[in-house]
């Protein structure tokens, strides 16, 4: 697994003092997300607050049960895989909310004693195209069957959304692919359907699982100090290397609703944005 150093020139990034000072920041900010599905943010003061600060340049933090901005380490103080030093897959956040949460920031403020932790990313469109291209039958399979998912780690906790959802979810009217929701981890183990079309999806989700682990769909470095990263949850999937020592990471989510409002009016403008509805 290649760990490259971050190279802001690589990457989509913007600078942190742009951002603060200036909507031209937050456009280009906004705009690198909605197209490259994630950014980077160079020349962050690596503390919590400041950190925090940046997000609310977008939008307001969304509150879950894991709270509203967070500033942790692997202790389990919540228990969830997010709180160690293992290995995570690529994978999506909050599939078991009828909302899935739309942007996801970390930035990793220290790591001492340790090495390790290469962050992860996929994109969740482009694996599916190829899945497309490889096997229509996969792809329809997680489009169309309906899966369960739960958060039930902590005692106060069992969330499940709604209503269940496909792995890849399609806009009703333009039949575009919107969403990706993948986590092992959190699906649940029961699902609504005959036996045959079981045996079907656990095939589409094998060949999904291979196509996101292919060398040309991941996409490693790593973090450091001073580099917040933030993705689109609904398309970017993340993961890490199992790490060693003490790693102290901050962040938080922010709605889907919320970013695209701030997207297409600085990106758009209003007049044009109101034209459209």
């Amino acid at each position: 697994m290649e760990q490259v150093p971050l190279n802001p020139s690589r990457y989509p990034t913007v600078d942190y003092e742009e951002v603060m000072n200036s909507d031209e920041g937050v456009r280009k900010w906004t705009d690198n997300i909605y197209r490259w599905g994630f950014s980077l943010v160079d020349g962050s003061p690596a503390t919590p607050e400041a950190t925090e600060k940046l997000l609310e340049r977008i939008a307001f933090i969304r509150h879950t049960h894991y709270g509203g901005f967070w500033d942790f380490t692997s202790d389990l103080s919540m228990k969830d895989m997010a709180y160690t030093t293992q290995e995570l897959g690529a994978h999506t956040d909050t599939t078991y909310f009828t909302e899935p949460a739309g942007l996801q920031m970390f930035h990793v403020l220290s790591h001492t004693g340790g090495s390790g932790g290469a962050s992860l990313l996929v994109d969740g469109f482009a694996a599916a195209q190829t899945l497309y291209r490889e096997d229509p039958d996969a792809y329809n399979s997680l489009k169309t069957v309906l899966v369960n998912a739960h958060a039930s780690g902590n005692e106060d906790v069992c969330i499940q959304p709604a209503a269940p959802f496909p792995i890849l979810s399609h806009h009703p009217v333009t039949k575009e692919l919107c969403r990706v929701q993948w986590n092992i981890e959190d699906r649940a183990a029961r699902m609504d359907v005959d036996a045959a079309t079981l045996v079907k999806w656990y095939d589409a989700a094998r060949k999904f699982n291979e196509v996101l682990k292919r060398e040309s769909m991941e996409r490693w470095f790593q973090l450091k100090p001073g580099s917040p990263m933030i993705f689109d949850n609904w398309r970017m999937l993340h993961g890490r290397s199992e790490f060693t020592g003490k790693r102290r990471v901050c962040g938080a989510y922010i709605n889907r609703d919320d970013f695209i409002s701030r997207y297409l009016l600085l990106n758009k403008g209003r007049e044009e944005v109101l034209g459209k509805i």
